[in-house]
């Protein structure tokens, strides 16, 4: 073939080429926009999975909190006398002396069999409350639920025994509202 003839040829090419060209360009251009897209849905699949993540905490820590606030107003409940009892408390230990006081007289014997009668029924409805007195002697000191106020020598008596119980200790169902106050052996 001719130079001519190649050359004309070539004329006769040169459209194809260019439409061929300007294919292969936006083909490109596709192929780009598709990877940058592609891009993007791997950019918007880690960031879907970082915020689930950060939503299922948020919903444990919702979770957590209402077990936390229902447990606290359970037990905002279960001891809502605390204070009242810790006062009344006092009364029992007044009518438990008034009790203990020795007398002759007979007078004084009907008022006590009357103070007796009080104590009774105070203990009574202290007990269905669920106050229970605390009354360890002859087991090992616990400070948990007494303090030891003195200490004694008893050579047949084990060490951090509860000798005996100074001013009575009381617990409101599972909870200990006042330590009992007692002696223990120590050698």
């Amino acid at each position: 073939m001719s130079k001519k003839e190649h050359k004309q040829k070539e004329k006769k090419q040169e459209p194809e080429l260019l439409e061929d060209t300007k294919e292969l360009e936006q083909d490109t251009k596709m192929n780009n926009e598709m990877l940058k897209l592609e891009e993007e849905i791997q950019n918007l699949t880690e960031e879907n999975k970082v915020l689930i993540e950060k939503v299922k905490l948020i919903q444990a820590d919702s979770i957590n909190y209402r077990k936390r606030k229902d447990e606290e107003t359970v037990n905002a409940m279960k001891y809502a006398n605390q204070d009242i009892i810790k006062d009344l408390l006092i009364v029992v230990d007044n009518l438990e002396r008034t009790l203990k006081s020795k007398s002759e007289s007979e007078e004084t014997k009907k008022y006590q069999d009357g103070v007796r009668l009080i104590f009774e029924n105070l203990i009574s409805i202290l007990k269905s409350y669920g106050v229970t007195e605390i009354n360890r002697v002859g087991e090992v000191f616990d400070p948990t639920q007494e303090q030891a106020l003195l200490t004694e020598c008893v050579e047949d008596k084990d060490d951090e025994i509860v000798l005996e119980v100074l001013l009575k200790g009381y617990k409101l169902k599972d909870r200990v509202i006042r330590p009992a106050s007692v002696k223990i052996n120590q050698k």
